[in-house]
């Protein structure tokens, strides 16, 4: 069976390209969603004030010259 292509096959279709712009919209606003859960899981991570340091280590640097 032979296959002929015809020129209302080869025309552009609108209904198409709209769905593929649709699915770029939703696979973005999926990424910044992502994203965002992203930065609120760092954030809840890092301590809410920094630790003071403990003891004198680390305090002096010898330095020899």
């Amino acid at each position: 069976m032979a296959v002929t292509i015809g020129t209302p096959n080869l025309e552009p279709n609108m209904s198409n390209g709209s769905v593929g712009v649709k699915v770029a919209q939703l696979a973005k606003g999926q990424q910044e969603a992502e994203g965002e859960i992203a930065l609120q899981l760092i954030q809840a991570a890092l301590p809410e004030t920094p630790a003071a340091p403990v003891g004198n280590s680390g305090h002096n640097v010898n330095i020899k010259v």
